[in-house]
């Protein structure tokens, strides 16, 4: 009897085991292949700039070392990360053997925190900046794979190892077609930097950002981590036209093109009864401007009566101006037929009052990045465009009731004050 209950008991305990075996090995037998993880190396300027103390009361490796701590706290686990150094072992004055001086701090894989910590605890201001090398050496560390791919450079300078120039490098990496973007960050960067990092930055379809404190470097690092792990929209290259009739026809996406100083360039879309226009564009100052400056984006008809327009101005330095419009297209009527009905040619004209001293050359012209999406006009009166808020009428008509409200209450009190005070 003992042996029937033992032998019962194991023969449920088999069946229970592949009753729970069979659908774990379905999932993972069903389960789609993993994307490949996006690849990062962070590649920092450690030459003997780095010195200076002018960014928040510290060395600016020492902000560099506080930002890269609390970056490396926040990595998304599913980022395999690297760092690299620039400038970090060579103290001599030999220059060959200075602009050779780029070393893999940390190999680019799953991160170990502490030991990535320990590796960056080490660094101390040395030598030359020989950023050509450091972003070849940083886009071998890099290859292979189909994963999404950014270098992060961080510097206080310009290279220093010429005549090979970042810039040239940074188009040649683009031109392989390996989907490799720079990022570049300059720590209160001159003029000179700023050219030559926004150049680097441009080439491969990334960002350039000037930093003057720890939080902004720290802020910034971790914002391009963290887009690498969830990458963003591409934008599609354009070319806008000298007036709508020529003008390319453009969908929902994002899109770049080159527009030169003080240039107006047009784009059609093309939007149904029933859809909502939702656009916006962004020209970058990537160059010294002169102040007074702003960015028109106007959308008019094919006859050339316009719609509805955004625009934004602004004086003294930026890195980028904006401005967007909406414009809803009432549904067509019930009654005008079964067909589907026609779609309205939207003309957008994008403008810019850019302007640049004399010897700041103005080819080619300022990056510009526009956001087109078309999607259903808004129904539910919960929507405040429904109300007509967007045009104002609505809200005046509020503003003049509670007036008109708040006036009678303060009359009807300022009358019983009075007649309190004439009775005591």
């Amino acid at each position: 009897m003992i042996i029937r209950k033992r032998l019962a008991a194991g023969v449920c305990g088999l069946l229970a085991a592949l009753a729970v075996g069979l659908p774990a090995a379905s999932a993972v037998a069903d389960e789609p292949d993993a994307k490949p993880s996006p690849k990062v190396e962070l590649v920092l300027d450690v030459s003997g700039s780095m010195r200076a103390r002018d960014i928040d009361g510290q060395s600016r490796m020492s902000a560099a070392k506080q930002a890269f701590n609390e970056v490396l706290d926040a990595v998304p686990h599913e980022v395999q990360l690297g760092i690299r150094t620039l400038g970090a072992n060579y103290p001599g004055e030999d220059r060959k053997r200075g602009c050779k001086d780029t070393k893999q701090l940390y190999p680019v894989g799953p991160l170990d925190r502490t030991d990535a910590k320990t590796a960056v605890a080490t660094l101390a201001p040395t030598g030359w900046t020989p950023i050509g090398p450091a972003l070849l050496g940083a886009a071998d560390d890099l290859k292979g794979g189909d994963a999404a791919r950014r270098i992060v450079l961080i510097t206080d300078g310009e290279d220093t190892c010429a005549p090979l120039d970042p810039c040239e490098v940074a188009r040649d990496i683009a031109a392989q077609g390996i989907h490799l973007t720079v990022d570049t960050l300059g720590l209160l960067p001159d003029a000179k930097t700023r050219r030559q990092l926004s150049c680097i930055a441009e080439a491969t379809g990334g960002t350039y950002t000037s930093v003057q404190h720890t939080g902004e470097l720290r802020d910034r690092v971790h914002q391009l981590v963290d887009r690498a792990a969830r990458p963003v929209v591409t934008p599609v290259a354009t070319k806008g036209g000298q007036e709508c009739a020529g003008a390319p026809r453009l969908t929902s996406g994002l899109y770049n093109d080159r527009e030169k100083f003080a240039e107006h360039r047009w784009y059609r879309v093309d939007v149904r009864p029933g859809q909502e226009l939702r656009a916006s564009v962004s020209v970058a100052a990537d160059r010294a401007v002169n102040n007074d400056y702003g960015v028109l984006l106007r959308a008019s008809t094919v006859h050339g009566r316009e719609i509805v327009r955004g625009s934004e101005a602004g004086s003294g330095r930026t890195d980028v101006i904006s401005s967007g419009l909406r414009y809803p297209k009432p549904p067509a009527d019930a009654a005008d037929g079964d067909d589907e009905p026609a779609a309205e040619t939207v003309c957008l004209q994008v403008s810019n009052s850019f302007s640049a001293p004399a010897s700041v050359k103005t080819e080619p012209g300022l990056p510009v990045e526009l956001a087109v999406d078309v999607v259903d006009a808004p129904h539910d009166a919960a929507d405040p465009a429904a109300f007509g808020l967007g045009r104002g009428w609505w809200l005046l008509g509020v503003l003049v009731l509670t007036g008109l409200a708040a006036g009678l209450l303060w009359g009807w009190i300022s009358r019983w004050r009075v007649a309190v005070w004439r009775t005591n």
